[in-house]
């Protein structure tokens, strides 16, 4: 072994430890108690089964990492990736199509590994919570419609990427970061209208109350909203949610059926008023400035390291290439990605208190986003007491009570903003 691998394997072991820890703390942190503001609204049989939820996905998380580990060191140790590069090797192709057919064998074996954890999780976890809706051939037609668009659209760009390294020499990382991120960017104009509806139906929503008032708060910031559409999400799972996609004229405001089934038009035009939050304060193209920044410091490094004997001797690899130099460095570039990753996360937990601040200020009072928020909490079987060092690795969005709290505290701190009810 020399010192990549040491590197790599002790990072992917002290990741895996770390992650342990902070699971062990994140169950310490629950709290019998049901926190007073969510008192009279999470049942204390509800409160336990989302303990419960927490402990079932934690358990189980824990042992498909662990499980992901072993298999990802034994087909290391074992000279997997020497075997299939010689394999693929074998057929007499050229670079490209033997990287192309490399690379997707060991992400056809990465599937194989990962689908029985899926399916546990979709068919015994979620269904035990009472969250799946969906059926075995909903499931599996879910599969090959991602592994055409991962065919479609993957291998394309995956062999600009290869060939650009291939061939274009020491600009080779910079040709692939304008290649990437046209890629990003496209897909952000496709994706509502061509890729979205292939795994779920979007209906505009029907003209009413709901509609009215949702297109008067969209008036009042003057926000450009053509229509707003409902998805059915039901058909996979119970769980709520409201969401923002797309540029142009391909924006999309989208809320879960399970959404408006369960929440007030004012709470409902509070969450779409958030949503509305994040496309004005531009929040979507900072978080897609910052991937692309990501990406292109990602293709820089791997332009210095991909040819390098000693990244391909790590795997047992003999004989280097584009190819096998791009699998390991993205092994290799695991914990830059780990760090960059705690930024993004802190940063998108920014902006989701901005966004509740910009909805709070436009409807003129707290209480709808408060009230929403609890009731996500509460049907989504939220944890409300997360570990710090839990949420600093895996959340996104801040923990619900530090949502609420800074709600209140700003109807408290600018009345003259936020109109409190009496």
């Amino acid at each position: 072994m020399n010192w990549i691998a040491w590197t790599i394997l002790l990072f992917l072991i002290a990741d895996f430890l770390l992650r342990l820890v902070a699971d062990r703390l994140n169950l310490i942190a629950l709290s019998d108690e049901i926190p007073e503001s969510f008192t009279g609204i999470f049942e204390p049989e509800k409160y336990r089964q989302s303990q419960n939820y927490l402990r079932a996905n934690t358990r189980f998380g824990q042992i498909a990492a662990a499980v992901d580990l072993l298999v990802l060191v034994v087909f290391w140790f074992g000279g997997g990736f020497a075997f299939v590069d010689d394999w693929t090797r074998s057929f007499g192709w050229g670079p490209l199509p033997t990287g192309l057919a490399y690379i997707g064998i060991l992400a056809g074996l990465k599937a194989l590994v990962d689908q029985p954890f899926s399916l546990y999780a979709t068919f015994v976890i979620e269904q035990r919570f009472g969250f799946n809706k969906t059926s075995l051939g909903t499931w599996i037609k879910d599969r090959f419609k991602a592994l055409f668009l991962a065919m479609l659209i993957g291998i394309p760009l995956l062999a600009g990427v290869l060939a650009f390294f291939q061939y274009a020499g020491a600009s080779a990382w910079l040709w692939c970061w304008g290649l990437v991120t046209l890629f990003m960017i496209v897909v952000q104009f496709i994706a509502p209208a061509w890729i979205m509806p292939l795994f779920n139906r979007f209906d505009p929503l029907e003209e009413g109350e709901l509609k009215d008032a949702i297109m008067a708060c969209a008036r009042t910031i003057n926000f450009p909203l053509d229509d707003i559409y409902v998805m059915d999400g039901s058909k996979r799972s119970s769980k709520s949610n409201a969401f923002f996609t797309g540029f142009g004229r391909h924006r999309r405001i989208v809320l879960f059926d399970t959404l408006i089934a369960r929440h007030t038009t004012d709470e409902l035009v509070a969450v779409l008023a958030h949503e509305m939050g994040h496309y004005q304060m531009q929040h979507i193209l900072k978080m897609m400035a910052l991937s692309i920044l990501q990406t292109g410091m990602l293709l820089f490094l791997m332009s210095l390291v991909i040819n390098t004997p000693a990244l391909v001797e790590a795997f047992y690899v003999q004989q280097p290439s584009v190819y096998a130099g791009l699998v390991f460095f993205g092994l290799l570039y695991a914990p830059v990605d780990f760090f960059l990753g705690m930024i993004i996360h802190h940063v998108s937990r920014r902006h989701e208190f901005a966004a509740d601040h910009f909805a709070a200020t436009t409807i003129g009072t707290i209480r709808p986003m408060v009230d929403a928020l609890k009731k996500l909490s509460v049907h989504n079987l939220s944890n409300l007491s997360p570990h710090p060092l839990y949420v600093f690795l895996n959340y996104s969005h801040p923990p619900v009570l530090q949502r609420i709290a800074a709600l209140e505290e700003l109807g408290a701190e600018d009345p003259a903003a936020v109109n409190l009810p009496a």
